[in-house]
């Protein structure tokens, strides 16, 4: 009897593990899903999505079963910023389970991104994820990606972007004083500058923006003020006028001659354009009442952004987010030199001005142009410094759009 009942275990044994044999057999393959996904660490697979991802982070996703890597590509995995739905250029690699996913280009700062997992992604057993959508917003203030030099001036004057930092003895008698949730550079009005070398590295470019936000201050001077020079015309310079009725860029222009010459781009209270009396090559000029502009310029922030296309031949001035002036290049007289206007360049020659671009002043002190005059000799204390803040400077070899330059204004006013 013993022996009988053996048997019977014996043989339902048998069958129980070929029952179980064919069901895995029969299970089919397994359903792709995602475990995990972090940016720089932060998760995104939460219920809220993220801010202050870091810029240069790294995007990780981890699934149930292992990825097929010949469906790891950017077709799959497109990660697009919201204020304008550009999609930006991703590297994305498999290895087993994981998936890495590296913006070719630092993000930019406060941006929201979207990130799309598409369905063409597989893994081993080419099944594919359905289609999965994740946010997260960048740190910072709103800041396009691509700036080949920035200086928030957070208690220094090192280019956050990291190749274009002050000489060892390029920061003279600067303070630094809060504003917002950071700090800002103040100036003296006698003896502080800021120089850093290899300005004409900065300058060179068919295409540029050049954004920094400023705020005089006129306490016991009657003058103008040198906020920002390389060489001077030689390069490019910025200056508000004595009595704050207006301001202006001074640029050095290369040409398809080879040659090159200097423009200036200024903004003078009750500006007028090619309509309205105005130069013919002043394509737009907003008008704004000399009280209104000196309210703008003495005494307050401002938010200064000038940009090059080179393409289309045009400068063009923004002050607070709003376009304040055009020039435009193809207008100029048939047969004048600067129809051939090609970008900005840097054309100055030492001893006169040296290629390093000076914060506070209209050209660094190792230049001696000027140099016996009351107004443009650095060691003069009656000189034309700059007296008053500087922050967020920031320089692109690119044209930001109106719609990005407000942005930037609107998320650091």
């Amino acid at each position: 009897m013993k022996k009988m009942l053996s048997n019977r275990v014996l043989m339902l044994s048998v069958m129980l593990l070929m029952v179980v044999g064919y069901a895995c057999k029969d299970s089919g393959p397994q359903d792709l899903n995602i475990v995990s996904m972090t940016a720089g660490g932060m998760d995104l697979n939460g219920a809220v999505s993220p801010s202050n991802v870091p810029t240069d982070a790294d995007i990780v996703v981890t699934f149930n079963t292992t990825i097929n890597p010949t469906t790891a590509t950017a077709a799959n995995v497109v990660l697009t910023q919201d204020y304008d739905d550009a999609n930006i250029p991703v590297t994305v690699s498999a290895s087993g389970t994981t998936l890495t996913i590296s913006p070719v280009d630092e993000l930019g700062g406060g941006i929201l991104y979207s990130l799309e997992l598409k369905a063409g992604l597989l893994n081993d057993d080419d099944q594919p994820l359905a289609n999965t959508t994740r946010t997260f917003t960048t740190a910072g203030t709103f800041m396009p990606s691509g700036a080949k030099a920035h200086y928030p001036m957070d208690g220094n004057a090192n280019d956050a972007a990291g190749s274009y930092n002050p000489s060892s003895n390029g920061v003279v008698d600067i303070t630094y004083v809060a504003r917002g949730s950071g700090q800002a550079a103040q100036f003296n009005g006698t003896t502080s500058i800021i120089e850093i070398p290899n300005g004409d590295q900065l300058l060179n470019t068919s295409n540029m923006t050049f954004s920094f936000w400023m705020k005089t201050n006129s306490t016991g001077i009657e003058r103008g003020h040198f906020v920002i020079g390389l060489g001077a015309f030689y390069g490019i310079q910025f200056e508000v006028f004595g009595d704050y009725s207006g301001a202006k860029f001074a640029i050095r222009y290369a040409l398809d001659n080879g040659e090159n010459a200097a423009e200036d781009m200024w903004m003078p209270a009750e500006a007028t354009d090619a309509s309205n009396g105005g130069w013919m090559g002043w394509e737009y000029a907003r008008n704004v009442s000399r009280d209104d502009m000196i309210a703008m310029l003495k005494d307050n922030w401002v938010h200064v952004t000038l940009t090059h296309d080179g393409a289309a031949k045009k400068t063009t001035l923004y002050y607070n987010g709003e376009r304040m002036k055009v020039t435009n290049f193809n207008l100029w007289p048939e047969g004048d030199a600067k129809r051939g206007v090609t970008g900005l360049v840097w054309a100055g020659q030492a001893p006169d001005v040296v290629n390093e671009l000076a914060l506070g002043f209209i050209q660094s002190r190792a230049g001696t142009m000027w140099d016996n005059e009351p107004w443009g000799g650095y060691d003069f204390a009656g000189s034309n410094h700059f007296q008053g803040q500087l922050d967020e400077i920031k320089i692109y070899h690119k044209v930001l759009t109106a719609d990005e330059i407000r942005l930037m204004y609107e998320s650091e006013r």
